[in-house]
């Protein structure tokens, strides 16, 4: 065991080339490499994460070094441990958080009603120093930037705007989203670690109400969402509800802890 930890103080380390006397734990590299691949789509869920012994002749560590970045990845939620059998890459989210991450189209369908969708907007631009603030990042990164109509049957139910950092999610580049819209791609392809949610009252601007069919100045409700990965920014998105025809609904016990942190659910009217 000593002999163990002794390697792994060793070997856990390199040198980063053309940086002056930086280091970089082995074992971070291995969680990066790892995390790079499931994030891109490359790995999908269920597929097994190379063997313990393979990732020890590939880095070169020993397996203190191997076992810190795999049970890293477990805590974040990205792969599964199955005894005997390795680690695989952890199913999406989806079945639990659609209750805390709202997917327009599941909840729709989940309740009877149609939904559809229109992309209305889909760029790559460059990530500017106001909105590289307001979500915690570094200006000059590529993002996708999307406006989505989503309707319930067949009526206007909601105005998305999102945006998606591309160094995060790098397969959203070539999706065009026109089959499956961007929140029920996003919860099927990334994983997250952390969300925020803030909902307020708006009034509608021109464009807002000729989209959901409404009067200009009407109260909206819209639902302000950032998702993290790794504290990294992968989406955020504003979605804006008509409010005669949308509602946010949650149910909360005294005696559960962290109820009150559960965000509340949407509904058509």
């Amino acid at each position: 065991m000593l002999r163990e930890s002794t390697e792994a103080a060793v070997t856990d380390t390199e040198f980063t080339p053309g940086a002056k006397c930086a280091l970089i734990p082995i074992h971070q590299r291995i969680l990066k490499d790892i995390e790079t691949r499931i994030m891109s789509g490359i790995w999908p869920p269920g597929h097994r994460i190379p063997v313990e012994h393979e990732l020890l002749k590939e880095y070169q560590c020993s397996r203190m070094t191997v076992n810190k970045a795999l049970s890293t990845l477990v805590e974040r939620g990205m792969i599964v441990r199955r005894r005997k059998l390795g680690s695989f890459v952890a199913a999406r989210q989806i079945d639990r958080t659609v209750m805390d991450i709202q997917d327009i189209s599941t909840e729709a369908e989940l309740a009877g009603h149609e939904h559809s969708h229109q992309i209305l907007l889909r760029t790559i631009e460059i990530l500017d120093s106001t909105t590289a603030t307001r979500l915690g990042e570094v200006a000059g990164a590529e993002i996708l930037r999307l406006h989505c109509l989503h309707a319930v049957d067949g009526k206007a139910n909601a105005l998305e705007r999102r945006i998606i950092m591309l160094d995060m999610v790098p397969s959203a580049r070539l999706e065009s989203f026109a089959s499956v819209p961007p929140g029920k791609w996003l919860l099927d392809m990334v994983p997250w670690s952390k969300a925020r949610h803030v909902i307020r009252a708006v009034s509608a601007d021109a464009t807002t109400a000729r989209l959901l069919e409404t009067e200009r100045g009407e109260a909206c409700l819209t639902l302000i969402r950032q998702t993290w990965q790794s504290r990294r920014t992968v989406t955020y998105v504003e979605f804006v509800h008509p409010g005669d025809r949308f509602q946010f609904a949650g149910d909360f016990h005294p005696n559960e802890r962290g109820a009150i942190d559960q965000p509340p659910q949407g509904s058509a009217s």
